[in-house]
Parts: structure tokens; sequence; C-alpha cells
């Protein structure tokens, strides 16, 4: 049987750093406040195109793995911030790279899209149309954020993170993984003003306002991650005793402790690094999960569990089995563009360029 193996891992994360205190000089909150009610006191906003976020990533997958871009047989890029919608951002990434054997494809389902696309990525290899991939989850979501809503401005940041997969006899990388979407209940976290819905009306494509129904979202997740990982564990008949790490989609704190204590997890076993950068949607699941590789959280031959939730309201639950390396290859000297604004002064132009 052929597998899908994760030989190496990147990640992005733009340098301009938004604090708790940097929002409260323009929305009425504090640090307090925040950190509360969601485990976050930092996040990035991107200078940069999503796009360049998910190259630099790629690079850094590449060196880790000991490949070239030429070794890339396919590109799947997950995420809702895409630079372009045609041409797809996936091609941009190829071109980047130089990655000129790649397939390339976008995949949006929200806050699931890198774990959607881990699924796909996997799939091709394990069928045969594909020997490699590079797994991207992306988003630069700071331009399109309504920073006048406390609700979700205080949320949200941008990063990216990046998995090179490669065909295996051995049994590593996706073992089992469950999918779904409560699709009835899609209003209650959509992003308006953003889409052909919206083409030739007198709203300005960016000037999006968000619809958040907080407590509604916090049990469908709840809800949804839990199923996911319900369905997943009993597709390999095991239990969370045969899991050696959580790695969850970081939307907020009182989410991840909830769905630990419905699976009956020690919050030992639970990887968190929400404090650092807030919920990067698409880019979450996949950055968390390759700085437990980096801070040795992530064993040889060990099996990890990323349950996830995203808007549509998509949700996914992946085991993962990595493999023997657990130390990059190499590594790459590829870096963003230097940026010379903070956080603040990026969200500010934002702002000001709205009004």
């Amino acid at each position: 049987m052929t597998y899908a193996a994760i030989k190496g891992w990147g990640k992005c994360l733009p340098p301009a750093v938004l604090s708790n205190d940097d929002l409260a000089t323009f929305l009425e909150t504090n640090d307090e406040w925040i950190t509360s009610r969601t485990g976050m006191k930092e996040r990035r906003i991107s200078h940069v195109q999503v796009s360049e976020l998910a190259y630099v990533a790629c690079e850094k997958a590449l060196a880790a793995a000991g490949k070239e871009a030429g070794d890339v047989e396919l590109i799947v890029f997950g995420s809702t911030t895409f630079d372009e919608l045609c041409p797809n951002a996936a091609s941009n990434v190829q071109r980047l790279l130089g990655a000129k054997n790649a397939a390339c494809m976008d995949v949006n389902t929200a806050c699931t899209s890198g774990m959607y696309s881990l699924t796909t990525a996997t799939a091709m290899i394990k069928s045969g149309v594909v020997k490699s991939a590079l797994v991207i989850g992306a988003e630069a979501i700071s331009p399109i954020m309504d920073w006048s809503n406390r609700d979700v401005a205080v949320l949200f940041g941008d990063g990216a993170a990046a998995l090179y997969l490669e065909a295996s006899d051995e049994e590593e990388g996706v073992l089992a993984e469950s999918l779904g979407c409560f699709g009835e209940s899609r209003d209650i976290l959509a992003v308006e003003g953003w889409g052909m819905k919206y083409a030739n009306k007198e709203r300005v494509l960016g000037d999006a306002t968000w619809a958040f129904l907080g407590q509604e979202i916090f049990k469908k997740a709840v809800a949804g991650m839990a199923q996911g990982c319900e369905k997943t564990l009993k597709k390999l008949n095991f239990t969370s005793q045969d899991i050696d790490l959580v790695v969850p989609h970081q939307a907020n704190l009182r989410i991840i402790d909830s769905l630990a204590k419905k699976l009956s997890l020690d919050k030992s076993d639970v990887f968190i690094n929400i404090h650092r950068y807030g919920n990067m949607s698409a880019a979450t699941a996949l950055v968390a999960f390759v700085e437990a590789i980096e801070e040795k959280r992530v064993k040889a031959n060990s099996h990890i569990l990323l349950p996830a939730f995203g808007g549509g309201l998509t949700w996914s639950a992946h085991i993962i089995k990595f493999g023997q390396r657990i130390t990059p290859i190499g590594s790459s000297q590829i870096e963003l563009p230097a940026c010379n604004q903070s956080g603040l002064e990026l969200v500010e132009q934002i702002i000001n360029s709205k009004k």
C-alpha cells in the first residue's frame, strides 16, 4: 500500500506583531478582556500577499525534506484570501518556487482549508496520480477584516505553513480522516461584501462586514471537531489513549479546553500556540503542527490528532503517523521582504484606506 509520508515542514509568520494593547488603542477592549475570553495575546499582520507567505513556507518545507522545487508534482493551496481568484494562487507559488513540474490547485473551506488540502494531496499520492506534493495553509486576512468590530477584530491574524509529502511504502502520513459540514448553519459565520455575489454593487471589494454569532459558533465548533475526532478514531479502532499529541485548530482557548474535556484528554497532551498568533484561519492548524514538530512535541512514529473547524461550517479531523525523522535535513535562507512598519501601523493604514 502507498502512503503519503510527511518529509518536510515549514512556516512563515509576518514580522509585524499586533498586540492586545495595540487593539485597545482603537477598540473598546483591553488585554485582560481578550486574554480571558480567547487565550490570545498577539497576532501577526502581513505586509505582503498570501502567496508570498506561502512561498517562504514552501521553501522551508522543501529544505527540511532535502528536496528541490523540481521534485514537486502537485501544489495544493488552502486559503480564503487568495491574491486572485483567476489565475489561481497555487500557480503563483509554483512560479515563485520555480516548481515547473507541479500541477496547481486552490482549496477554500475557510479555517479547515489547510487540512482539506492535506486530504486532497494525500489522496492523489495514494491513488498514484502524483508521487509528491506541497500542501499549504496560508492566510492574509487583515486587509478584509472589519477592524471596527471587536467580536472579530481581536481574533484573527496572518501566517502560513507548508508540508512536503512523498509517496512511501512505510505506514506514515495521514492514516485516517473525517470531513464534514454544517451547511444549514453557514450564515452564522460569514464575510459579507467579499465575492461575486457583491459584484457591481456599491460596496468596494475588501470593505467587508462580518456575521459572527460567537455562542453558536462555539457550540458548532466543539460539536464538529468532537464528531470528527470520534469518527476518525473509530476508523482505526483507536481511543484517545492511542494518540500521542492533539494539535487542534486554534480558534479560541475555551473551544480547545471544551474539546479536550469532551475527549477526556489531559491538557498536557494538547498543543497550544493561540497566545502567539490568534486564529490564522487556513494557516492555523498547520502552523501549530509545524511548531509542535519544531518544539520536539512530535516524536518519531507518534500518532497526532488534528481536529479543525471553519466557516461553511466545515469540520475535519486527521490522524497522522509521523515518520522516523523529526529533524529537518536542511534549512532555507529565503525570507519575506523587510517590513518597516509595526502591526498597529499596518492596521491603521488598512482602516484609513477604507474611509
